[in-house]
């Protein structure tokens, strides 16, 4: 899911089809989030993102493959516009738009065989190691407590089927408690790593899912909701040391 990050409008009907066009409750990302990733089902319908780990792999959630997809890489890189027309020249710019079949993505399942909302996927071919990443948490990674800030992306529609826009939005959100109501897809089994965001405000739309969640600089999470024709301002992400050495394992083994 892309996410858009819209503020509540105060006053009602307030908001002109211009308006409606806006990203709101953001910024823009300037040169953060170079790592950011968008997907597409080959199929249309399914709009998701994603982060770039290494040149080889993208991390997202489950939900926004599980088919072949178009992955689009390099969307908010620090990059010239002469730059990307010598590339593209060149043809090296075929690298930054992949089709990836099913069989190239990877979704992590439990003891019981029960699917979790994250997978990785590997790539057709290397991206440029001067292509920016993120980095995986350093040390000992440990869930996030309430009330922590954690930063948040994405280039999502307001509503399902519409458009992204046209550049990568960045704000923050805070964690807190998850409500009844804040449970991934059921297909998958994943209540342990669910973590929740919520700040006036600030919400995720479609589109936005699978975006990573980033604290102090490293990959925390990734946002697993994916609202169809409105907004969350709950975020519901799932929380990345449960899979640690699910991540290593796999990417080594492939």
């Amino acid at each position: 899911m892309e996410h858009c990050f819209v503020l509540l409008l105060l006053v009602a009907g307030a908001a002109s089809n211009t308006i409606e066009k806006r990203i709101l409750g953001s910024r823009s990302c300037d040169k953060d989030r170079q790592y950011h990733v968008q997907i597409e089902s080959a199929q249309g319908g399914k709009s998701c993102a994603g982060a770039l780990l290494n040149p080889r792999w993208v991390i997202t959630a489950s939900h926004c493959a599980e088919q072949t997809v178009t992955v689009k890489l390099g969307i908010n890189n620090d990059v010239s516009f002469f730059t990307k027309t010598v590339s593209w020249l060149k043809g090296k710019s075929k690298k930054l738009q992949q089709t990836i079949p099913a069989k190239q993505q990877h979704t992590f399942k439990d003891e019981e065989g029960n699917p979790h909302d994250i997978m990785l996927i590997q790539l057709n071919e290397d991206m440029s190691v001067k292509l920016p990443t993120i980095s995986l948490p350093s040390g000992e990674c440990t869930k996030l407590e309430p009330r922590a800030k954690v930063q948040i992306g994405g280039m999502g529609a307001k509503a399902k089927g519409g458009k992204p826009v046209g550049e990568v939005r960045c704000a923050t959100t805070e964690i807190s408690e998850c409500g009844e109501k804040d449970k991934p897809d059921r297909k998958y089994s994943n209540g342990e790593s669910t973590i929740c965001g919520f700040l006036p405000g600030v919400e995720t739309c479609f589109g936005d899912a699978g975006s990573a969640v980033e604290y102090e600089g490293y990959l925390q999470g990734i946002i697993v909701s994916q609202p169809a024709d409105t907004c969350a301002n709950s975020i519901v992400m799932l929380d990345i040391c449960q899979y640690m050495e699910w991540i290593g394992k796999t990417m080594k083994e492939n």
